[in-house]
């Protein structure tokens, strides 16, 4: 399964090579058989574009490899890294940037490797020093168009990370109001207005 964020609604591509079961139609769900077209899918990508009422939307193949090259191929492909951080008290950092509370995270340069690259970001965006790099969180996608209208897609590896407990100085230049260390259960029992794709790295946890 691959799982793209468009405008916070999930775009499932789903492989049915062996007929497996596919998800169950509902009021707030689309599921479809892909066409074998790769611009038919910018078609689920306008729609969720211009709308949050979809819960999810699936489109399965029996040819996988295909659909997902198919996907990809509408988008500028960005690379990305960045960290679920915590304490020796267990908190959690969280940054707040443009209205959403997110974690650390930035684009991979040119022959950078995506461990250094989401260390470097880390302590770019927030100050932190002293970093012990974890374990792989795996990826996340998300979808969003430049100023002239050009399609990207984000693929961000995520890490865990740990730090002794210090100040944070939020990035500023990057939009980053507050860096925060958060006891996680609290933080998100208040409901925090949080990207959608983060809530999914924040359960990956073990």
């Amino acid at each position: 399964m691959y799982k793209i964020y468009i405008n916070e609604t999930p775009l499932l591509l789903l492989d049915n090579t062996n007929g497996g079961l596919v998800p169950t139609v509902g009021p707030e769900l689309i599921v479809n058989r892909y066409s074998g077209k790769a611009k038919s899918l910018l078609q689920y990508a306008d729609m969720l574009e211009k709308t949050r009422q979809y819960r999810q939307v699936s489109v399965y193949s029996k040819d996988y490899q295909q659909l997902v090259k198919d996907f990809e191929s509408n988008y500028k492909l960005i690379e990305a890294a960045g960290g679920l951080v915590t304490n020796p008290s267990g908190k959690v950092l969280m940054i707040f940037r443009r209205n959403f509370w997110d974690l650390p995270k930035g684009k991979i340069d040119k022959g950078e490797h995506k461990e250094a690259a989401a260390i470097r970001e880390v302590e770019e965006e927030t100050g932190l020093r002293n970093i012990e790099l974890g374990y792989s969180l795996g990826e996340t996608y998300h979808t969003y168009r430049t100023d002239k209208g050009k399609r990207i897609l984000k693929r961000t590896y995520w890490y865990t990370m740990k730090a002794p407990d210090q100040a944070l100085t939020p990035q500023i230049e990057e939009d980053i109001e507050k860096a925060e260390w958060v006891d996680l259960p609290s933080f998100l029992a208040g409901q925090p207005i949080i990207y959608r794709n983060i809530l999914d790295v924040l359960q990956r946890v073990h």
